[in-house]
């Protein structure tokens, strides 16, 4: 298995050097042909939630990219997409714009082609709306709209193999062979890395930490980030002294994380943990190269690619040998 860094998130490509990459959960900028983004900033809007009784204060309305995230104890956050789909279009519009000004791209959004990419089996009406909002506002001579998983393929070098995205708000499987992905055998579950983070928020509040606020979720994100693993054995593990792992919060007191380390991200395998009846995805990507074709089967399980944030959890490729069989 293989970790593509690059396609973790959608990606959206201007030609002559400019390269966008858009997420749920954060948006990458750079130019194409760099190893890596140039600019890097969470997809989220913030909005003051105080009243401004100071001249002098910190100014504005809307805050995006590194400020919001610098300010965000002072800021309502809101997330414009939610599960690979764009919720709310003004604020992804705005977020848009902000790539495109002096603070980052700098760049005119009406001298260069855009290539769009989205997850797979997304409605039809959100690639329209994002086909308006380019060509009307943003005026770009031409659009075109892909599938990510094949560019994550590319991004390895292969042509052939099977991707596994599971970033933070979709998580899908595409078989793709010589560069055509098999419609047929595509398979998305809407369980992702931001409900990992709502449900280790969850056992959280029940060891005695709370976190309510928006700019406090993204606390519970960063914990997630670095205090998370897959464990190969969670029955094993629930049964015997695990060891507590701390976490110092921005105010400088200490959390101390016991079991939640594996309990919640073991929700990409058990989506029943939260009353949903999607399946997990070692049975989700196992079931997406069984409905290929019989002759394709031993090749894309020897080639198959992981991607997106939520993949890069301690322990993710020992546990889906586990679960298929391969590992004791």
């Amino acid at each position: 298995m293989t970790n593509s860094y690059f396609s973790s998130s959608p990606v959206m490509l201007t030609l002559n050097v400019r390269l966008f990459l858009q997420g749920s959960g954060v948006i990458k900028a750079g130019f194409a042909g760099d190893q890596i983004p140039k600019y890097c900033f969470p997809n989220y809007v913030g909005r003051p939630k105080h009243v401004r009784v100071m001249a002098g204060a910190l100014e504005g309305d809307l805050f995006i990219g590194p400020k919001a995230e610098e300010h965000r104890g002072l800021l309502s956050v809101r997330y414009p997409m939610e599960h690979g789909i764009v919720k709310d279009w003004n604020d992804m519009e705005r977020i848009w714009q902000y790539v495109y000004s002096k603070e980052q791209l700098q760049t005119f959004s009406e001298e260069h082609p855009v290539l769009l990419t989205e997850a797979p089996l997304n409605p039809s009406k959100n690639r329209e709306k994002a086909a308006e909002v380019f060509f009307e506002t943003f005026n770009v001579p031409a659009l075109f709209i892909s599938m990510q998983a094949v560019l994550s393929l590319y991004a390895t070098g292969r042509t052939t193999g099977v991707v596994l995205d599971s970033g933070d708000g979709v998580t899908h499987v595409v078989p793709i062979y010589e560069g055509f992905a098999i419609p047929h055998s595509i398979m998305r579950v809407d369980i992702a890395g931001r409900d990992v983070s709502r449900y280790l928020r969850l056992l959280l509040r029940k060891e005695g930490y709370n976190f309510n606020t928006s700019a406090e979720f993204e606390v519970v994100r960063t914990v997630k980030e670095r205090a998370c693993y897959l464990s190969l054995n969670p029955q094993k593990d629930e049964t015997l002294e695990t060891e507590k792992a701390q976490y110092v919060l921005p105010d400088g007191s200490t959390l101390n994380i016991g079991p939640a380390r594996f309990r919640a991200p073991e929700l990409l395998f058990r989506p029943d943990l939260i009353g949903d009846e999607s399946s997990g995805i070692h049975e989700v990507l196992a079931y997406a190269i069984q409905k290929s074709d019989m002759d394709l089967r031993r090749t894309l399980f020897s080639t198959i690619v992981l991607c997106g944030g939520s993949t890069l959890i301690k322990g993710r490729c020992w546990k889906l040998l586990t679960l298929w069989g391969l590992l004791e």
